[in-house]
């Protein structure tokens, strides 16, 4: 059954947005009395019926409720440089929130070669990724920040920046440890700059290699995500 997103206060019936009224009557063609699952991406799962098929403001009727607790008590933030062509950066966004993610910052970085994003799009892109893959918590998107600021900022857990420089790296898969709370940093496609990485150092991160390989920036995104869910699925 397709999954809906919803959002605000949820009673006992609810208006569809236009784009998921659209989407439910027009493209999926659903009639009234057909059974409908919707998410507010913060762990809720309504089910309910469809009651008017207006494709601008279609009604649910609600019926049931449950609450999904987190699949996990650790979290995954990955810090990232935007791509140069947005539909990369997109891309990662959609695999990682179809893999598990919880957090995201657009990280803007010495050698970034892009420095404006549509946050509005970006957040659709989640959403349909959340849809996609019958997810019930929304990954975190957190406005862009430089890097100084960021990196300077007092964390709880595990911290690494992924780099490709010519210093001393550790495998990701053999350093991070399961079950704590995990932030990776992705550089842009000139990687971090050397003043960067020796900021970083210096507030405890650990320069971590992805593997032999060079790796686009998002493809990078993409493999820490895989690591650190699988590292915390193991054993």
């Amino acid at each position: 059954m397709h999954l809906f997103f919803v959002s605000g206060a949820i009673g006992d019936q609810y208006l569809l947005s236009e784009d998921e009224s659209k989407h439910c009557t027009r493209v999926l063609r659903l009639k009234p009395g057909d059974e409908l699952r919707m998410t507010d991406g913060a762990g809720k799962l309504f089910q309910g019926i469809l009651v008017d098929s207006d494709p601008k403001k279609a009604r649910v009727e609600i019926h049931s409720m449950i609450r999904e607790e987190p699949l996990h008590p650790w979290k995954l933030h990955i810090a990232m440089a935007p791509t140069k062509n947005i539909e990369r950066f997109e891309w990662f966004l959609e695999k990682a929130t179809e893999i598990g993610i919880d957090e995201i910052t657009p990280l803007y970085c010495h050698h970034s070669e892009r420095e404006t994003l549509n946050m509005k799009r970006l957040e659709k892109v989640l959403i349909t990724a959340l849809k996609q893959s019958l997810r019930l918590w929304l990954p975190l998107l957190n406005p862009p920040v430089f890097f100084k600021p960021f990196v300077q900022q007092e964390r709880i857990g595990q911290r690494f920046i992924a780099w490709c420089g010519a210093g001393e790296t550790f495998p990701l898969y053999e350093t991070c440890q399961k079950g704590k709370d995990t932030l990776v940093m992705i550089g842009p496609e000139g990687d971090f700059s050397a003043e960067e990485v020796a900021l970083a150092k210096q507030q405890g991160y650990v320069p971590v290699s992805l593997g032999k390989n060079r790796l686009r920036t998002e493809t990078a995104g993409i493999v820490a995500c895989h690591t650190m869910n699988l590292i915390n699925r193991m054993g």
